[in-house]
């Protein structure tokens, strides 16, 4: 902003007549600005609105989108339009609304500056596709904006700035000078308002420049281009045609025969535009002498097919969006249910791998289990949706050279579907085979077939391309995770080597002092703890090298009560010793041996010890007792009730403080942990995980007047 206008805009800010967009709109624009939005959060503002839904409703259904069937929804219209198209028909409606109650007058025509605002909107829409610019929504918006600072200026200063268009006889230097006299012009006005209303883009910046000269334009950023562009096309600016032409051909190399196709597109789609936004615009002026029919077929042929691409835009968007399979095969149905009206249709994925076809049923609710995970093979020359993906073209049953010679696979096909016949649209994406898709059609559909095979063709590429990005993606990831496992079971080899060689000596001193106390059978006792001790360590070390290959459980008939007690007996002199913690047993004598991995089990007491210990740092008591139970405990484990023959439970109970109550929900999993600095809050993850492979159950109960109690239960088998 000029210092110079910095008061004229101090002057409009406190202006009543200063034009806002209503708070519905600024909160939808603001949404729909939010990367993790979703369509339901849109649809929700919207709908709050009578109004803004009634007119985008009214949009969706104009002709200019074409639709076979009547949307009758927000849902359904962000589903297909996008929530670009969306904010922009919600803006466009807006904007006309806030405006509503300005007045034409003898020199301001408000009739001619809402056709010349679209017309350079559609215009930047028609530049923005043909020349690949990201967002043709952004660039319509823009368009429809670029002169919004006349209106501020009409309604704030009506008597001035009718003076100065008055004095100016619309010529537009001399229209800018006078604004600029009086404070600032319409550019700098519009632009200063669409930063106020936080339209995110360089929307602001295409405004401000959209009457400077061609030289500095020509080194802006596309956007500033096209609306500059857009702008000079349109039929009431005041230049010569060999001017305006000239323009376009410098920036964009756009030569006439294309340009004037794009002028005549963009003034038919204007009128829909208008009329559906219920916006009103000058009649256009009738030619003197009327197109012939050949140029009118070839405008109309072009129309359509720009309606066509608009009408894709959304669902395309949405399959760009999707995150996995399952998300691409939602879009791809809606697609064919709100652009075709189709209501049977079905995909057939290609395996490359078994070399079949595989049905995939992609309705919501899964409604045709005979389709799901059918497969048909693919032999050359046999079922119509092989030669359909051989060929590479669409092809439907009613065909002359096809409905004589349909397979039993294509006859039953069709009876399942219910239809008269059925339509194959093949599915291919770099040259590789992604799949088929099939929907029944009637007899009274065929003549109806090639007016849309051109849309169909380009929205099944669209998606074979989103089935194949994603398998790719899907074959990257399995990738990059196989080559990281080989990595780190290559390091954790080398970490093996060099811990067991310390371990093996170890234990070879160890065997040594074994035979010369040979005598003293309590030192014998603790020695072959200690070797135990060392034969596990080495076992979870050796454990790293191959945690990517299957693992074989090894399992015997052990006698909990006696691991227990062996583990107790290490503790008491080593950690309960220091903190004077008392262990009291309750061990029952009929507690059968059970089939399980003992090792695994050794670590889950130690753990669950090692934390009852750290938990009374002053002492305490710690209460471990097992019992045999029947069949009475299943209700109460959650266990499968077929199990006839009972189960075992263990209980470890502290009278420490208990575990906090913001962690009582989480703490089996992992890296949570209540103990502060220097644990990792590994320990009962590595238990929860370890009951459940032994095929066990674990519960807790903690408060801080009862301390913590672990509860594990295993079925006897």
């Amino acid at each position: 902003m000029k210092e110079h206008s910095s008061h004229f805009f101090d002057r409009i800010k406190t202006s009543e007549n200063l034009p806002s967009l209503p708070h519905i709109l600024l909160k939808l624009i603001k949404i729909c600005n939010r990367e993790e939005s979703t369509i339901r959060d849109i649809s929700q503002i919207i709908n709050k609105d009578s109004s803004l839904s009634a007119k985008v409703i009214k949009m969706i259904n104009s002709t200019y989108y074409g639709l076979s069937r009547r949307v009758t929804s927000i849902d359904q219209a962000l589903a297909l339009l996008g929530t670009d198209s969306i904010k922009n028909i919600s803006i466009c409606a807006s904007v006309n609304q806030a405006f509503s109650h300005v007045k034409n007058n003898a020199v301001f025509d408000l009739k001619v500056f809402w056709k010349h605002s679209l017309m350079c909107a559609t215009m930047a829409q028609l530049i923005a596709k043909k020349t690949s610019y990201p967002s043709p929504d952004e660039a319509f918006l823009s368009g429809l904006l670029h002169d919004i600072g006349k209106l501020v200026l009409l309604v704030n200063f009506s008597k001035e700035y009718s003076d100065i268009l008055k004095s100016s006889k619309d010529q537009s230097e001399l229209i800018l000078a006078g604004e600029a006299q009086h404070g600032a012009t319409h550019c700098e006005i519009g632009a200063w308002l669409i930063n106020r209303w936080n339209l995110q883009s360089f929307m602001a910046d295409a405004v401000l420049y959209h009457h400077d000269s061609v030289d500095r334009i020509h080194n802006a950023l596309p956007l500033v281009k096209i609306i500059y562009v857009a702008n000079i096309l349109c039929p009431e600016v005041d230049k010569e045609e060999v001017v305006k032409y000239g323009i376009a051909e410098h920036i964009f190399g756009f030569e006439t025969p294309e340009l004037e196709e794009m002028i005549l597109q963009a003034e038919e789609e204007v009128k829909d535009v208008a009329l559906s936004l219920d916006i009103d615009i000058a009649t256009p002026d009738i030619p003197d002498k009327a197109a012939s029919d050949k140029d009118a077929e070839k405008q109309d042929d072009l129309i359509r097919e720009v309606r066509y691409f608009s009408l894709l835009q959304g669902t395309l968007q949405n399959l760009l969006e999707t995150q996995d399979e399952d998300s691409i095969l939602k879009v791809v149905y809606q697609g064919l249910q709100i652009l075709f009206d189709v209501r049977h249709a079905f995909l057939f994925q290609y395996d490359s791998e078994r070399n079949i076809l595989v049905g995939r049923d992609m309705t919501p609710v899964k409604q045709n289990n005979l389709i799901h995970e059918l497969a048909i093979p693919f032999q050359e020359g046999k079922s119509l949706l092989v030669k359909s993906l051989l060929q590479g073209n669409p092809l439907h049953s009613f065909s002359d050279s096809i409905k004589n010679n349909l397979t039993i696979i294509d006859e039953q096909l069709i009876r399942v579907i219910g239809r008269d016949g059925i339509f194959c649209i093949p599915m291919v994406a770099h040259k590789q085979y992604v799949g088929v898709l099939v929907f029944g059609i009637d007899k009274a559909q065929v003549s109806h077939i090639p007016e849309q095979k051109k849309l169909l063709t380009m929205f099944s590429k669209q998606a074979a391309l989103a089935l194949h990005t994603n398998d790719m993606r899907q074959r990257q990831a399995g990738l990059i995770l196989s080559e990281r496992l080989a990595a780190s079971s290559a390091i954790a080899r080398k970490v093996v080597h060099e811990v067991n060689t310390p371990l093996s000596i170890i234990k070879n001193y160890l065997a040594v002092l074994r035979k010369r106390l040979v005598e003293d059978k309590i030192v014998q006792d603790e020695i072959k703890i200690i070797n135990e001790e060392i034969d596990r360590m080495a076992q979870l070390v050796n454990g790293l090298s191959d945690f990517s290959e299957p693992k074989i459980q090894t399992t015997d008939q052990l006698d909990i009560n006696v691991l227990l007690s062996g583990i107790i007996k290490i503790f008491q002199k080593s950690h309960m010793a220091r903190s004077n913690i008392k262990v009291q047993q309750a061990l029952d004598s009929s507690f059968p041996k059970l089939k399980i991995d003992k090792n695994k089990l050794k670590q889950v007491f130690i753990n669950l010890l090692q934390n009852a210990v750290e938990a009374m740092p002053r002492g305490g008591n710690i209460y471990i007792s097992t019992r045999f139970a029947s069949n009475s405990l299943v209700n109460e484990t959650n266990q499968d009730k077929d199990v006839d023959s009972g189960y075992v439970e263990i209980r470890l109970r502290d009278d420490g403080p208990g575990i906090p109550d913001t962690l009582k929900s989480r703490f089996f999993e992992p890296f949570i942990t209540s103990k502060g600095a220097g644990h990792s809050g590994l320990g009962l993850s590595i238990v929860y995980n370890t009951v459940k492979e032994l095929k066990g159950t674990i519960t807790c109960e903690s408060d801080n007047k009862n301390g913590t109690c672990f509860k594990i239960v295993f079925p006897l088998v």
